[in-house]
């Protein structure tokens, strides 16, 4: 089977960032640095092959795939609402909301003690199917569920054909972006459900869930994700009268904009499975529950204040794994969020429930909250790097950005925080991390940044032959003075104090410092490695400017 490809095309984006080149210095400043220190003929290569291996690590890491994304914060709502607008919702809701509230109640007065019957007795996560007697309550319930949602002014379309357990024992529905699509679930004929144990806490709504024999999850247990897939292949792939299951591949709430990244948990079984859409095709979205926008209360009483929510549920055609699917969770997961994203005429991100844990880390940080997006996916995949990794990255990124406006780093905050002035060669390390050359860096063009200046095999190269060209007088060690005449010259700056400088690299009580000391504090400030080998590249500069000699 042919591999579909996604139809819609973001606008396309400049991903490579700027490489940076030999350092252009005033001739003044060229002479300063070439009469401070000379480089002996047999170091001449190591600085070129330096230089190499500095090139060739960057080349590989930029031509990895890490396009900004097609859609900047798929966790953001924004309805605007005019003041006619506000009018006309609290006039409407003065009527209506307390008509269907009580309606509502009513009907719950039915619908719970039957909930209550169905899972008396029974464990949360259920190991065998339920009974017979306790499945005749399910048609009941769906009856009394289609009943509420036309009371609370929901007008269900249904598209396509429901598949049957035989053609497919696992609904995938998309995009999941509000408590309401628990709509889906109804029209689908009540299957087990794949929900947070929290929910089923939850009074009242707790009940209905644990009557679909739902799969619980913990977010917080890092068992839980392989638990999940387990309990999920168990009853798939049972021949016990298991229900079918509804899965959001998601996992998180967004704005519909697009489709985030699919958990594995409905292809890792590798069996047929049915996409089902959702669409809430309304001039006013009141529905949309995510990390930024409308509360769980907001969204339900603003609902309720329209006069009616269309909603669309569609049922597409069941997909077969082929035989590198079946192998491939992955590669399943993609084509099917592929042919779902084409049918909706949005496209994909990698966006992940991790980017909205940093979202809420950001915001502890005093950082907008949107700063924290990165397409944790992609990032973690491309760049080798855990949460842990990414989370750290995001503590260094609010000690340098918590200062500006709008969470992003200018080139002033990238100086202040490196106690460098301005110039040519900081102006190029700046570029190298701005990676849309908007004049600013976010979050996620820090972490590839700062991943891609972090290569283990080229920086111990460089930090040897930088520390090798800082050491004016060859005796082991770098002292303020000869500190501050090669940063002097090679940024430019006569006067420029690097006393602050001296003394974090060197430490409070010592007037030196050693090659083990240099190492260590460039491996944890990166940038600094880069700016230091921002030398080497004027040094090499040198080395092939130097007339040939002639043979004889």
């Amino acid at each position: 089977m042919a591999q579909p490809t996604l139809d819609f095309k973001p606008a396309k984006l400049d991903s490579a960032p700027a490489v940076l080149s030999s350092t252009s210095l005033p001739l003044d400043s060229e002479a300063a640095v070439l009469s401070s220190s000379s480089l002996p003929l047999d170091s001449e290569a190591a600085v070129v092959d330096a230089k190499a291996a500095l090139e060739s690590a960057f080349s590989q890491e930029t031509n990895k795939s890490l396009f900004p994304p097609a859609v900047d914060n798929p966790f953001m709502q924004h309805t605007h609402f005019s003041a006619w607008r506000w009018a006309y919702i609290v006039l409407m809701g003065t009527v209506l909301v307390p008509v269907r509230v009580s309606c509502i109640a009513f009907l719950i007065i039915f619908l719970w003690p039957m909930a209550a019957l169905s899972t008396i007795g029974r464990r949360a996560q259920p190991t065998e199917p339920a009974k017979n007697w306790r499945r005749l309550a399910q048609p009941t319930l769906k009856f009394f569920f289609q009943v509420t949602f036309f009371l609370a002014g929901f007008l269900v379309k249904v598209k396509g054909k429901k598949a049957t357990r035989d053609e497919a024992r696992i609904f995938v529905a998309a995009p999941h972006s509000s408590f309401f699509d628990v709509i889906a679930c109804v029209v689908a004929g009540l299957p087990s459900v794949v929900s947070a144990s929290k929910n089923a806490n939850i009074p009242v709504a707790g009940k209905f869930l644990l009557s679909t024999q739902p799969v619980l999850v913990t977010r917080e247990d890092p068992n839980s994700r392989k638990t999940t897939r387990e309990e999920i292949l168990k009853r798939v792939t049972s021949n016990r009268k298991w229900p079918q299951i509804l899965i959001f591949p998601e996992g998180v709430c967004t704005n519909r904009s697009c489709l985030v990244t699919f958990k594995l948990g409905a292809f890792s079984p590798g069996v047929p499975v049915q996409p089902v859409l959702l669409r809430y095709p309304n001039p006013l979205d009141t529905v949309t529950w995510t990390w930024q926008g409308f509360t769980g209360f907001q969204a339900c009483m603003l609902t309720l204040s329209q006069p009616f929510t269309r909603v669309e549920v569609e049922f597409m055609p069941v997909h077969i794994p082929n035989v590198q699917e079946k192998k491939d969770p992955v590669l399943f997961a993609n084509t099917v969020r592929i042919i779902m994203a084409n049918a909706l005429g949005v496209p994909v991100t990698d966006h992940t429930y991790e980017d909205c844990r940093l979202m809420i880390s950001a915001g502890n940080l005093q950082l907008p909250m949107e700063a924290g997006l990165v397409e944790f996916t992609k990032i973690s995949q491309n760049l080798k790097l855990d949460w842990d990794n990414i989370h750290q990255y995001l503590d260094k990124y609010a000690e340098i950005a918590v200062a500006s406006k709008g969470g992003k780093v200018g080139i002033e905050e990238f100086a202040n925080h490196l106690k460098l002035p301005i110039s040519e060669p900081l102006q190029q390390l700046f570029a190298l991390f701005d990676r849309n050359h908007d004049g600013t860096i976010d979050f996620r063009e820090y972490v590839i940044g700062l991943t891609v200046l972090c290569n283990p095999v080229n920086t111990e190269k460089i930090l040897q032959m930088s520390f090798k060209l800082f050491d004016l007088d060859k005796d082991g060690f770098i002292t303020e003075q000869e500190l501050a005449a090669i940063l002097r010259a090679a940024f430019g700056v006569p006067d420029l104090d690097v006393s602050t400088l001296f003394r974090e690299i060197a430490g409070p009580n010592s007037d030196h410092i050693s090659y083990r000391t240099f190492k260590k504090f460039a491996l944890k400030h990166p940038v600094y490695a880069k700016l230091f080998s921002s030398y080497l590249d004027l040094q090499a500069a040198y080395v092939y400017s130097l007339p040939q000699p002639v043979q004889a």
